[in-house]
């Protein structure tokens, strides 16, 4: 099973857009998943939050962590809105680094990653 980075913008100017951002994160790396695939979510680091330890994380812990699984991903699919979060322009720069593949639609993912 090939591990897919899902990328995508996460937070936003209000809690309304952060949600909308978790919710279609959340949606196309369970479509990725009905692909046939292993999708890595970051749209479910709020769990972390949720933990009795959550005070002792900061950012850069969520930066770190899902960089080690862009690592050592197979591919990468970057989600709309992609233009305007820094995190995912980083992203994409370390992806291409690597030599990872890197679609913008989920359809060019299946047919290439198949």
């Amino acid at each position: 099973m090939k591990r897919i980075y899902v990328a995508g913008p996460y937070s936003a100017n209000n809690v309304m857009d952060v949600l909308r951002n978790i919710r279609y994160g959340i949606e196309t790396s369970t479509k990725v998943l009905l692909a046939g695939f292993a999708p890595f979510c970051p749209w479910l680091d709020y769990h972390f939050v949720l933990s009795d330890h959550s005070e002792k994380l900061i950012v850069k812990d969520f930066y770190d962590y899902s960089l080690a699984w862009l690592e050592v991903s197979d591919a990468m699919l970057v989600l709309r809105g992609w233009q305007k979060s820094k995190g995912t322009l980083a992203e994409i720069e370390r992806a291409k680094e690597l030599d990872i593949p890197i679609y913008y639609e989920l359809s060019a993912l299946i047919k290439n990653e198949s």
